[in-house]
């Protein structure tokens, strides 16, 4: 029996190049998994399934898993109002890992000893496929073709054009990866610090322009309708060409790395879910929440997801979703959103009785002052003591 690998394929150039590379440079039998996070359609997964056996795969296999990631991942980052440096949806960072996890199953559950993916070497996802790969099948050995050999884009065409696959270099003028919960964009401005992306890279156009009203619902934290109302969400807003940006962070390997993307339903489900807490949870919970939600994204970025302490975080989380349960309105209009109410029986804003600014019937001006007279206590005295020069 010929050698056999299990490749993390998305269709795209370079796992392209990888599939014939590894069949004929390298002697594999090639199965290719496409591992679907939400962002193909059927035609596209046909087509993908197509292009995969026009490679030179062996087998090709679509594994959807669009309701576990949500289930899994999407829900806690929702709970946590997870933005990486309060701007991106973690998109890619969050599928890679639900990616990489499929495809060790596949692999294990086939016999298979070798997977693949198609990384470069300067990228985050390399590190995520890696760490899956090690923690659920240890003994398998894991190729990475163009980050191990430093092929280059131009190669890979070149590559594929003498083995009678044209790949045009305006198809790929940006890379798109699409997922339930967002598409990345990049592209030449992504590589400087001085450009943004033009509007006809993103994938959605505007074609819309009258103001409409929405309104989303949560119980328990959780959006009513999940994953399929993400879908809805993002169909609506790409439509009016609201949730793009451009993330620069700090990636796993140590330098910095700029993306664009379009997400119009995270981005307002995530301000929705965020508003509706501010008026419904403690100063504390909200404080210590934040905390957790900031470490929980930052370890799914680093491609820790596997570690322990993720379970007890999201058990965190979703603890403090008990009484997260209510309606938001969303105005919507071309290229921006606003989230102008909330309506929930858990409001602690219309439960204290008192006007903010304007008038309490809970306590009295002297009440006020023996309360500051004992919060500035501590602070009187180390003034008295220290003097500093303010």
């Amino acid at each position: 029996m010929e050698k056999q690998v299990a490749l993390a394929y998305s269709g795209g150039l370079d796992t392209a190049f990888c599939v014939r590379y590894l069949t004929d440079d390298m002697g594999f039998d090639v199965h290719t998994v496409l591992v679907n996070t939400g962002g193909f359609s059927i035609g596209e997964l046909d087509e993908l399934t197509a292009k995969a056996y026009r490679l030179g795969a062996k087998h090709h296999e679509n594994i959807d898993v669009t309701e576990d990631y949500y289930r899994q991942c999407i829900r806690y980052l929702i709970f946590g109002n997870m933005l990486r440096n309060k701007t991106y949806p973690m998109s890619v960072s969050s599928e890679r890992t639900f990616q990489a996890l499929a495809v060790a199953k596949y692999a294990l559950v086939n016999g298979i000893q070798t997977i693949a993916h198609g990384s470069t070497g300067a990228g985050n996802d390399q590190v995520r496929f890696d760490m899956v790969f090690r923690i659920l099948a240890p003994e398998v050995r894991i190729l990475a073709p163009i980050r191990d050999l430093k092929f280059t884009r131009q190669y890979e065409r070149e590559y594929l054009a003498g083995k009678g696959m044209e790949m045009k270099a305006d198809a790929h003028k940006y890379s798109i990866n699409k997922g339930l919960w967002g598409t990345s964009v990049g592209g030449k401005e992504t590589l400087c610090s001085d450009k943004s992306l033009p509007d006809d890279a993103y994938p959605g156009q505007l074609t819309q322009t009258d103001k409409i009203a929405i309104t989303l619902e949560f119980i328990k934290g959780e959006l009513a309708g999940g994953v399929e109302r993400i879908r809805e969400i993002s169909e609506t807003g790409q439509a009016y060409a609201v949730g793009r940006g451009m993330h620069i962070g700090d990636t796993i390997i140590g330098i910095k790395g700029r993306v664009g993307f379009e997400a119009p339903g995270p981005m307002m489900i995530l301000q929705a879910h965020q508003v509706l807490e501010k008026h419904l949870l403690t100063k504390w919970q909200i404080y210590w929440k934040d905390q957790l939600s900031e470490w929980y994204g930052m370890m799914l970025h680093e491609g820790l997801y596997l570690d322990p302490v993720m379970r007890n975080i999201e058990k965190f989380l979703e603890d403090s979703q008990h009484n997260v349960t209510g309606k938001v309105f969303i105005a919507l209009r071309p290229y921006s959103f606003e989230v102008t109410g909330i309506e929930s029986a858990f409001d602690l804003l219309t439960a204290s009785g008192a006007k903010y600014g304007e008038e309490n019937p809970e306590w009295t001006g002297e009440d006020i002052r023996g309360f500051t007279r004992i919060l500035s206590n501590s602070l009187r005295i180390y003034h008295s003591v220290n003097k500093p020069d303010i």
